[in-house]
C-alpha cells in the first residue's frame, strides 16, 4: 500500500507507520509513504487562533463550535496563498462537508491530533525517520502553519533520506486544492521514481 498522507489523518498515519515498524500492522504492507504541509513537528507547527482555542476543549469549545459558520471563511482563508484562495462557493462545499452529520460540533475533538503529536513525538517522528520505505514530502512554501524555512529544514534535518518536491511559490498550506497538476505530477513523478 501507498499512502498520501494529510494534516488530519497525520496521527493516524504515523502511529500505524510505527506499528508497521514494530511488526504490529495485522500484515499491512506499506510501500511507500508520501507526505503534505502537515504539522509533523510540533515545535514548527503554528495552528491558527481557532485550533489554539479549540484544541484543549476548554469552556469555549462548545460556544466556539456553534459559531464557526461566522468565522470558518475567515479563519481557513488566510492559509491559502494569496492567489489561490478558494471561492465562496468552494469554501461554502468545505464548510458544508464539515457540517455534515454534525461534524462542526466535535471540532474540538478533532483537534486533538494537535496535543497527541506533542505526546507522541518521539515515537511518530522516530518511525518516520527509521522505515525503510520510500517517503517523499510535497511542500507549499508559503504555508504559515508551518513556515518556511524552519519546517523544511527541521524536516530534513530529521528525514534526510527524504525526497522533498517544493511547489511554486504561490502556494501554502493546502497544495492538493491550490495547485492539484502541481500536487499530481509531484506525486507520480515519486511514485515512479522506485
Amino acid at each position: 500500500m501507498s499512502i498520501v498522507m494529510r494534516k488530519k489523518v497525520d496521527p493516524a498515519v504515523l502511529e500505524l507507520l510505527y506499528r508497521y515498524k514494530q511488526n504490529r500492522s495485522g500484515g499491512l504492507t506499506i510501500k511507500s509513504l508520501c507526505l503534505s504541509n502537515g504539522g509533523i513537528f510540533p515545535e514548527t507547527h503554528r495552528p491558527l487562533l481557532l485550533q489554539k482555542l479549540l484544541k484543549d476543549g476548554g469552556v469555549l469549545s462548545p460556544i466556539l463550535t456553534r459559531l464557526m459558520n461566522f468565522v470558518f471563511s475567515r479563519g481557513l482563508t488566510p492559509v491559502f496563498g494569496p492567489y489561490t484562495r478558494p471561492s465562496e462557493s468552494e469554501l461554502w462545499d468545505m464548510w458544508a462537508g464539515i457540517r455534515n452529520n454534525d461534524g462542526n460540533l466535535v471540532i474540538d475533538s478533532l483537534l486533538q491530533y494537535i496535543n497527541q503529536r506533542k505526546k507522541f513525538r518521539r515515537r511518530w517522528v522516530g518511525a518516520l525517520a527509521s522505515v525503510t520505505i520510500p517517503i517523499h514530502f510535497i511542500y507549499g512554501l508559503l504555508d504559515p502553519v508551518n513556515p518556511y524555512p524552519e519546517f523544511l529544514e527541521l524536516y530534513r534535518k530529521m528525514l534526510p533520506q527524504s525526497t522533498v518536491s517544493i511547489l511554486n511559490d504561490r502556494i501554502s498550506h493546502y497544495p492538493q486544492l491550490e495547485d492539484p497538476m502541481g500536487f499530481l505530477n509531484a506525486y507520480m513523478g515519486f511514485i515512479n521514481s522506485f
